[in-house]
C-alpha cells in the first residue's frame, strides 16, 4: 500500500495543498518552520487517527479558521482506498474509510501501517517508561485488534480503580467488593497483555540488534530488556498487597500499567553510558525493526516517516541509511531535511525512484521527479 495523493486544507500553517507522490522515496525540504513536518503528520494522522505531536485536535486547525481537513488516496492491489479526516471546532472529530465513517477510531487502526522516525523517538531513551509502554503497544495495536481491546479495557478498569481509591479517600467509606470487581477485571486483561509483549519482545529483539549494526557500522552489544512484576506473581495477588499502600496514595502503584523496557548497550542502560551518536543509532535501529515486524506481521509493507533525522549522523551513515531504504524489502518512504544540497547529492549518482518537495511558508512545490520504474497500485 502507499499514498498515491494527499490533498490538505487549513491544517496547521497549511491554507491548501494538492500532493501527488512517489510510490518509493519523497523528499521535503526546506528551512526550520517551513512546514516539512506538518506534512509528514497529516499522513501519520490518515494511520493512526491524531497527530503525532499535537495530541489536541483542535490546536491543528489554522489560526482563525473553523476546520481542518485531510484527504488521502492510497493504491493496493489495484484498487483505491479513500480515507478522509475532518475536526471542526468544538465539534466531534470524524474518520472515514472509503466515505464510511467510523463509530470507534480504533477500527481504523492497522489498515493503514505506518511507522515515523522522529528526533522526538528519544523520548525513549530520556523520558519515563509511559514513553516506552506507548511504543510497544502502539507496535502491538497495528497488527492485533484484540490485544488493542485487552489494553483499553484495562487501561479503563485502572482508571476506575484510581476513581474509587480518591473516593475512598475523601468520604472515608471502603467497599472491597467493588475494588474486588476491579481487580478481577485488570488480572484478566493484564495476563494478556503481559504475554503479548513478552512474546513480542523475542521476535522484535533480534531484529532491532540486526538493525543497530547496519546503520552504526559498530559491534557494540545492544539489547531491549522487557520489565514487569507479572515475571514473579499474578496481578491479584499483588494488588492485594498494595491495597493499603494504593488507599494511601490514591491511585494503583501495581500492574502492566507500571511495565518498562531497559535499553541497554555494551550491557549498560543507553541513557547514561550511551554517546550521542550511539543513542541516535539505537533509536533508528528500534524504528527500522518496527518496520520489518510490522511488514511481516501484516504481510503489508508500512509507510516510512523520516523526520529530520539525519542531523549529527556522518554523511556515511546517512548514505547507509538511504541505501537501506532504497532496497525493496522497503515501500514508501517521506524524509524531511533542512538541507538541499545533502538531499540532492544522494539521490544525484542513484536509480532509486524519488521526488523532492520545496517547502516555504505552508507552500509546497514539486522540485524533482526521478521515475525508473512505473508506479505501483
Amino acid at each position: 500500500m502507499y499514498l498515491q495523493h494527499l490533498k490538505l486544507t487549513d491544517f496547521k500553517n497549511y491554507c491548501s495543498a494538492d500532493l501527488h507522490f512517489s510510490s518509493k522515496i519523497n523528499c521535503f525540504i526546506g528551512n526550520n518552520g517551513a512546514g516539512k513536518t506538518n506534512l509528514l503528520d497529516a499522513i501519520y494522522y490518515l494511520s493512526f487517527c491524531k497527530s503525532y505531536f499535537n495530541a489536541a485536535d483542535q490546536q491543528n486547525i489554522r489560526h482563525e479558521r473553523e476546520f481542518f481537513s485531510i484527504h488521502g488516496s492510497y493504491g493496493k492491489n489495484g484498487n483505491t482506498d479513500l480515507v478522509s479526516c475532518v475536526q471542526k471546532r468544538n465539534q466531534k472529530k470524524s474518520f472515514r474509510f472509503n466515505k464510511k465513517e467510523y463509530d470507534r477510531l480504533a477500527d481504523h487502526i492497522g489498515k493503514i501501517p505506518l511507522v515515523m522516525i522522529s528526533p522526538y523517538d528519544r523520548d525513549l531513551i530520556n523520558e519515563g517508561s509511559e514513553v516506552r509502554r506507548k511504543f510497544i503497544d502502539g507496535v502491538i495495536a497495528q497488527f492485533d485488534p484484540f490485544y488493542l481491546d485487552e489494553l483499553l479495557k484495562y487501561n479503563k478498569a485502572v482508571l476506575q480503580r484510581n476513581s474509587l481509591l480518591r473516593q475512598f479517600s475523601e468520604s472515608g467509606r471502603f467497599d472491597s467488593l467493588l475494588i474486588d470487581i476491579l481487580d478481577q477485571q485488570m488480572d484478566q486483561s493484564a495476563q494478556i497483555i503481559f504475554e503479548k509483549r513478552k512474546i513480542f519482545l523475542e521476535i522484535f529483539t533480534p531484529l532491532f540488534r540486526k538493525y543497530y549494526t547496519l546503520v552504526s557500522g559498530e559491534q557494540e552489544q545492544v539489547d531491549i530488556k522487557y520489565e514487569s512484576s507479572l515475571y514473579d506473581q499474578n496481578l491479584i495477588g499483588m494488588l492485594k498487597q498494595s491495597l493499603n499502600k494504593d488507599r494511601q496514595l490514591r491511585f494503583t502503584s501495581v500492574g502492566t500499567h507500571k511495565d518498562d523496557l531497559n535499553l541497554l548497550i555494551n550491557g549498560y542502560p543507553l541513557k547514561k553510558f550511551g554517546s550521542q551518536g550511539q543513542q541516535k543509532s539505537f533509536v533508528i535501529a528500534i524504528k527500522l525493526a518496527q518496520f520489518d515486524f510490522t511488514s511481516t506481521a501484516m504481510g503489508s509493507k508500512p509507510i516510512l516517516l523520516f523526520d529530520d533525522i539525519f542531523d549529527k549522523l556522518d554523511d556515511q551513515r546517512v548514505e547507509q541509511i538511504i541505501g537501506l531504504v532504497g532496497h525493496n524489502s522497503f515501500g514508501q518512504v517521506f524524509i524531511t531535511d533542512t538541507q538541499e544540497m545533502r538531499v540532492s547529492r544522494l539521490f544525484k549518482a542513484s536509480s532509486i525512484d524519488h521526488q523532492i518537495f520545496e517547502v516555504s511558508s505552508g507552500n509546497v512545490q514539486l522540485q524533482e521527479k526521478i521515475s525508473t520504474t512505473h508506479e505501483r497500485s
